[in-house]
């Protein structure tokens, strides 16, 4: 199909070849566009709006996401008796951070060498009281049974998860739909009743009904090179936030580096990893991946010197983060073997040689970011809506890595109680309905970009707020007077720039919603950073070095205020019971 400029009947052929030509600023003037035009960037759309198709859908629970705590979601809910629908933007098992994860926690106690209540202490030891002991306790015990689900299936004979994954889908022939992103949750009066998306390879829109909606959507970043993160940027968080529910676990970070040679390319650092089978986890309680490692560098500058040990071996710098008794020395992430465990050799995959910082840019701890769970059965804020995995902000490990492997074992165990949670929820409940002129304002909200005649690309706005956000003096080694700094420049985009957000095509579609949702995770997580005036785990600020139980013993939530403006607030360790 032809695609013109609505002004000036411009051809994108025609656009591509006068911009590129030497004589362009003859050939702009010729056909009528003024020097003042040309700054701008016309949005010579690949799209006919008039093609658009939108398919409306019913259900009883829609899971947002396939990874590990979706796939769970899904079996449960059908299980429990609901009818069940997922959509993935990517594909199942096979997008989003679960093809990466290779170990996974299973805690039997047959065979452990502490009971549930000295695993749980020994977490909230590590993690500085930031963990939720509710849902630290939940995993180990849960675990074991998750695993051998996933046995039964094939998980561990296949460095792939998606013929596992497709095994108790097909089975139960639950309906998933692959390669569409959800922009909108659909909420009427205080309730969650649906979601509305697009597919990237046609021009079909989604307009689904639901009874409950869980969001198994993961985590996200700033799209940083080096680390497998570039497919996520909190979409379902961002949505949910959207519509009213509380977000929590902002201000840590996911401190893990890249290696200096090939940084950008995530298969030259974690191949390793990615070819091995998945394998299980014992009990053992660390303390890693926290920000020491952006310090050292802060302090001293970059290194520059190889070596075959492991960035978390290295010599630390007096100062900087503090490390709870007992974890004095950082252990590091275990590798997950090759072939038998005594064949492997070296740092594990990613860890070695000269590192590079920022690799999981704008990620934060695992299972310690995302909607505030209001009890143990993964329900939010929202009623009808629920979360799990990195999507849930339960803290389950607390703001630093304290138990390798617990991050997949609590997607599986999350995702199958909140898939138990939804189908109770829905039991006996009518289809909720949607007005038609609702679905129109969120399809004209969700198309806008297509239809800017100009603005601003999502790469380049995206390429800027890599540039405001991932330098280690504004991310990781934080002080007040760069956050706000950083902060306004947010302000900025957020204020005018994403609303000129442009898109040529679906896939540029996605990108600029894409792009929304990373600049407002970057306001929530420079916010949340300014607000917590100490430093803990993941968190550090170069002007309050100190830990201080007295003032900041809680969690910090997000949530939108009725003038739209961003609000924040304290939620007591104490609020929850001990586990």
């Amino acid at each position: 199909m032809k695609s013109f400029d609505r002004k000036c009947n411009l051809t994108r052929r025609q656009f591509m070849a006068i911009t590129g030509g030497a004589a362009s600023i003859a050939a702009f003037s010729a056909i009528g566009l003024s020097m003042e035009r040309r700054n701008y960037t016309p949005n010579i759309s690949e799209i006919d709006l008039g093609d658009m198709r939108s398919v409306d859908l019913e259900t009883d629970v829609l899971v947002v996401g396939s990874g590990m705590a979706g796939v769970f979601a899904s079996v449960k809910a059908h299980d429990a008796g609901a009818r069940v629908l997922v959509v993935s933007k990517g594909r199942l098992g096979a997008s989003g951070q679960a093809p990466f994860a290779r170990g996974i926690f299973s805690y039997d106690p047959k065979t452990a060498t502490m009971s549930i209540d000295e695993f749980v202490a020994a977490v909230s030891h590590s993690a500085m009281g930031t963990n939720n002991p509710v849902f630290t306790r939940q995993m180990a015990i849960h675990s074991f049974d998750r695993v051998q689900e996933l046995k039964e299936w094939g998980f561990f004979n296949s460095p792939l998860y998606h013929d596992a994954f497709k095994k108790p889908i097909e089975e139960r022939k639950i309906r998933v739909i692959e390669r569409v992103m959800l922009t909108h949750l659909v909420e009427v009066q205080g309730r969650v009743v649906g979601a509305a998306g697009f597919s990237m390879d046609d021009t079909q829109l989604y307009c689904i009904t639901a009874k409950s909606v869980i969001l198994c959507t993961g985590a996200g970043g700033f799209k940083p090179n080096g680390f497998p993160i570039c497919d996520l940027t909190h979409d379902g968080t961002m949505m949910a936030y959207e519509i009213g529910a509380e977000i929590t676990g902002k201000e840590w970070n996911d401190g893990h580096p890249s290696n200096l040679e090939n940084p950008a390319s995530v298969y030259d650092q974690w191949g390793g990893m990615f070819k091995s089978v998945p394998h299980t986890t014992n009990i053992g309680v660390c303390h890693n991946l926290g920000v020491e490692l952006n310090y050292s560098v802060y302090m001293q500058g970059p290194m520059h010197d190889e070596s075959d040990q492991p960035f978390f071996h290295r010599e630390k710098v007096a100062g900087g983060p503090q490390r709870p008794s007992g974890f004095a020395n950082p252990d590091g992430p275990p590798p997950p073997p090759p072939g038998s465990a005594g064949e492997r050799k070296g740092p594990p995959p990613g860890m070695g040689g000269i590192p590079s910082g920022g690799a999981s840019a704008g990620m934060s701890i695992h299972k310690a970011e995302g909607l505030v769970p209001l009890s143990e059965r993964c329900d939010t804020s929202i009623p009808g809506l629920f979360a799990a995995g990195d999507a849930l902000g339960s803290h389950m490990a607390g703001g630093i890595y304290t138990q390798n492997g617990s991050s997949l074992a609590g997607s599986a165990v999350q995702g199958a109680i909140a898939g138990e949670s939804a189908a109770a929820y829905v039991e006996g409940m009518p289809l909720p309905r949607v007005t038609k002129n609702k679905w129109q304002q969120i399809e004209e909200q969700m198309l806008a970009p297509l239809k800017r005649e100009r603005g601003y690309s999502p790469a380049w706005v995206t390429q800027t707020l890599q540039g405001i956000m991932i330098p280690n003096f504004v991310l990781y080694i934080k002080k007040e007077k760069m956050m706000r700094a950083a902060l306004a420049y947010i302000e900025e985009l957020r204020e005018h720039h994403q609303p000129l957000l442009r898109a040529a095509d679906m896939h540029e579609l996605r990108l600029a919603h894409e792009t929304a949702n990373m600049l407002l995770n970057a306001e929530m997580k420079l916010r949340a950073s300014l607000f917590r005036q100490e430093s803990r785990c993941s968190h550090f600020r170069l002007d309050c070095q100190a830990v201080d139980n007295k003032n900041w013993d809680c969690w910090i939530h997000i949530f939108k205020g009725k003038e739209g403006q961003m609000i924040l607030k304290k939620q007591p360790f104490s609020a929850w019971s001990a586990g």
